[in-house]
């Protein structure tokens, strides 16, 4: 006779013991379950574990208090009680967080792990029911009552454990997780409450159900228990056998699946009906149509819509397309924001945020002036401000895009290697995007913002490509009225945009690309400029970052002075907006702390608040030298003077130059050689054997690369010093190049050279005559306290430099 029970066969006599099972319970023979003298044990709080009596399991010893107790329980020989915890998130268990029936264990080895854990292979003895708890820290105890089981017998028992047997064959033959060792060992137990305790051990049970069989104390009705677990476990098994081979099949139906998708598209279609591609391509007609898009962008974006209405919904290239889309439908194709042509209030805004700076200022208002009288045949001008760090370039671009009423968008261009970076990248590679000047256009939102290209001298160029090349287009009138990303494909107009980039420095910009900029000039500030920014903007605003505008803090001008001079030796003036933010800093700790703070900041406490001074004001001699004369020169951050040493000794006749000289300032030195033994009877050392001694010109800060033809002059002055023993004027500078004829030529950074001079207290300074065509551009206040001595002639410079 065969019949089904939970999908395995049982014989004739089975049946009938679990007939009989089911009317008539079971008959115990032997002794019955029963609970032993009241004890004292050590509690060990289990998470999300259950230890069943006979069972070896490794369990993990990570928290303090389990620590405490383990070692207890070792040094005092009591015995351990592992109770699980009802939610095994609690980090600390209080005992009402713990069962009240676990499994007493014997400790069989502990190993100590490298994080400090420790792994403890424990053997469970017999159940414990909790009667209270005497201890609840550093660790648990508690007394319990061990409880001991006794053995049913008889044929209804029997029947029930083959049942068990056969059903966990069953499950371990579905579930390869399961081990094929318990199920020999559960052939080989005779005891009911033993045999359910193994299956309840091996089997995926969850907390709650493992301690449900647990407290179950009587071994038939615990089996039972274990019985149902186990017709469950079975049927979800054979689910997921059955959900498996579907899955299979259907891996093979692909074919099968695009045709019945076909079918459901066109009845979705009579049916009026549409499906989530289907919607999303008429979004994107709608869009399209309501969208300003020039023809050429219309008729681009119509065929991609109709490409991928002819795609499956899950083919790869539906994703590049819809992002191809939106990319095209986001940017502002014929949005424009209207320009303020207010000349007046132009100027007002320009003047409140940055002071001086009379040629860029200059600049745009000429242009607002033009395009309030020819707005439609001026083109969009390309400047490029140029100029030391810290003099306003970037905060200018600000302002004249507030001036005009238009969005302010930057690009930082430093660092920038890829050429696709700028032009972006073609749609045949994979996470192809457009290049970051239709980014920065789409967040602009309109399609003429103010769109500054910062540090533009600071572009690489590697195997990828030169991106100052690709820049031509994108800054050339004649042509960025069609500029064309490889992204989009498509021309976008940028003859609207106007263009400002910032650099500091030209020698390292393209020619081709620095053609097509308008330069101008950003100079150094000199002390007064600075002291009138630190009073008007750089004062005011750090007062209000730091919340002591109420407060009343006052820096005075002899305050300021002393920051400029001694603090800060810079072009522009960030060290010295660093410098007052510095000093709030500190005063607002000491109002926050609550302690007496200074409402006006003295010369005196600068020392206080900023340490020793960094700079001295005077960079320059008092007492005329020999051999040393002051030059002037260069630099990216403005300009510096800079002192040149000779030193005569005897010797063979060398040359030795030091202090890390370029190539060209070593040949400036050799001519000035040159022309100082050629003239040796004209300035009085006419009878000095020059074959008898060596010569070492030296420039100070070895460190740092020097380079040009314009410290020339200054190298002569020095070489004749020495040699004649004249000393030279500290208070005069010079700059200029020479000949072998003497001659003086024109020098460039004229302005910052004159900065670096004012700044550093020399009261003359030695300039080629033909640079007095460059002094019309220079300011009279760059001027100011200056004597500006022009020459043409080397005798020129030795009788003003000089001392007689």
């Amino acid at each position: 006779m065969y019949n089904q029970f939970n999908n395995f066969l049982l014989d004739d006599d089975l049946l009938e013991s679990i007939t009989r099972f089911k009317s008539e319970r079971y008959t115990i023979t032997g002794p019955e379950p029963r609970e032993e003298t009241e004890q004292e044990y050590v509690v060990l709080p289990a998470r999300d574990a259950v230890i069943f009596p006979k069972m070896n399991l490794p369990i993990f010893v990570m928290r303090d208090f389990s620590h405490r107790a383990l070692e207890y329980a070792l040094d005092h020989n009591l015995p351990v009680l592992i109770v699980s915890q009802r939610d095994p998130r609690v980090e600390v268990p209080t005992p009402d967080d713990l069962f009240t029936v676990g499994t007493e264990v014997s400790i069989e080895s502990t190993l100590r792990l490298p994080d400090g854990s420790k792994s403890v292979l424990v053997e469970g003895i017999r159940r414990a029911r909790i009667t209270q708890f005497t201890q609840t820290s550093p660790f648990f105890k508690a007394r319990a009552i061990p409880i001991s089981e006794g053995h049913p017998e008889g044929i209804a028992v029997e029947a029930l454990m083959r049942v068990v047997r056969t059903l966990f064959d069953r499950c371990i033959q579905l579930n390869p997780e399961l081990p094929e060792d318990a199920y020999i060992a559960a052939m080989n137990i005779d005891e009911p409450g033993w045999l359910a305790d193994l299956i309840a051990h091996v089997l995926q049970l969850n907390l709650e159900e493992r301690q449900e069989i647990l407290e179950t104390i009587d071994p038939v009705e615990r089996l039972q228990k274990v019985s149902l677990l186990l017709g469950k476990e079975l049927d979800v098994l054979e689910l997921e056998n059955e959900i498996h081979a579907q899955v299979q099949q259907e891996m093979d139906k692909n074919q099968r699946e695009w045709f019945l998708r076909e079918q459901m598209r066109a009845i979705q279609a009579e049916l009026g009906e549409l499906d989530d591609l289907q919607r999303d391509i008429n979004e994107l007609r709608e869009r399209i149509a309501q969208a300003n898009l020039p023809e050429e962008a219309r008729e681009k974006a119509e065929r991609e819509v109709n490409r991928l209405a002819a795609m499956p919904a899950a083919a790869p290239e539906v994703a590049i397309i819809r992002t191809y889309l939106d990319w095209i439908l986001s940017l502002p194709w014929n949005e424009y924001t209207e320009d303020n042509m207010d000349i007046e209030r132009a100027a007002k805004i320009l003047d409140e945020e940055h002071y001086g700076l009379e040629k860029a200022k200059e600049r745009i208002l000429e242009h607002i002036a033009v395009r309030k009288l020819a707005a439609d045949k001026m083109r969009q001008p390309i400047l490029c401000f140029v100029g030391p760090p810290g003099t306003g370039k970037t905060s200018m671009g600000k302002s004249i895009a507030k001036a005009l009423g238009r969005t302010f968008v930057r690009l930082s261009l430093g660092g920038v290697r890829d050429e696709a970076e700028i032009r972006g990248h073609r749609r045949t590679y994979i996470g192809a995007m457009p290049g970051r000047i239709i980014q920065t256009m789409r967040n602009a939102g309109s399609s003429n913002p103010l769109f500054m290209l910062d540090e533009i001298d600071k572009l690489g160029v590697d195997f990828r490509g030169d991106p100052a090349a690709a820049l031509l287009e994108v800054l050339d009138p004649e042509q960025n009225h069609a500029f064309l990303d490889h992204y989009l494909d498509i021309p976008y107009d940028l003859s609207k945009v106007m263009f400002i980039t910032t650099a500091n420095t030209l020698y390292s910009i393209p020619p081709a690309l620095l053609d097509r900029m308008e330069i101008i000039e950003f100079p150094g500030y000199v002390e007064s400029e600075k002291l009138e920014i630190a009073r008007r903007f750089l004062v005011p605003r750090q007062l209000e970052a730091h919340g002591l505008s109420e407060f009343g803090l006052q820096f005075p001008r002899e305050t300021l002075l002393r920051l400029i001079r001694e603090y800060t030796y810079e072009a522009g003036v960030r060290n010295l907006e660093r410098a007052i933010a510095n000093i709030c800093r500190k005063v607002a700790r000491r109002i926050a702390e609550g302690k007496k703070a200074p409402k006006r900041i003295t010369p005196s406490m600068l020392e206080k608040y900023l340490g020793p001074p960094r700079n001295a004001y005077l960079q320059i001699d008092k007492e005329p030298n020999v051999g040393v004369a002051t030059g002037l020169a260069w630099t990216e951050g403005g300009g510096d003077i800079t002192l040149v040493e000779v030193m005569i000794m005897p010797g063979k006749g060398a040359l030795t130059l030091t202090g890390q000289l370029g190539e060209v300032m070593q040949e400036s030195a050799q001519a000035a050689l040159s022309y100082a033994r050629a003239h040796a009877e004209d300035y009085g050392y006419g009878d000095l054997d020059f074959e008898k001694i060596d010569i070492h010109i030296h420039l100070p800060e070895g460190a740092v690369p020097k380079d040009g033809p314009s410290a020339g002059v200054t190298m002569l002055t020095a070489l004749v010093s020495a040699l004649s023993g004249r000393a030279v004027r500290p208070d005069v500078a010079m700059t200029g190049e020479i000949t072998l004829r003497g001659r003086v030529l024109p020098v460039g950074g004229l302005k910052e050279k004159l900065i670096a001079a004012q700044r550093a207290g020399i009261k003359v300074v030695v300039l080629p005559k033909k640079n007095e065509k460059d002094l019309a551009d220079i300011p009279k206040r760059m001027r100011k306290g200056l004597d500006l001595v022009l020459v043409d002639h080397v005798d020129q410079v030795l009788a003003t430099a000089l001392v007689e």
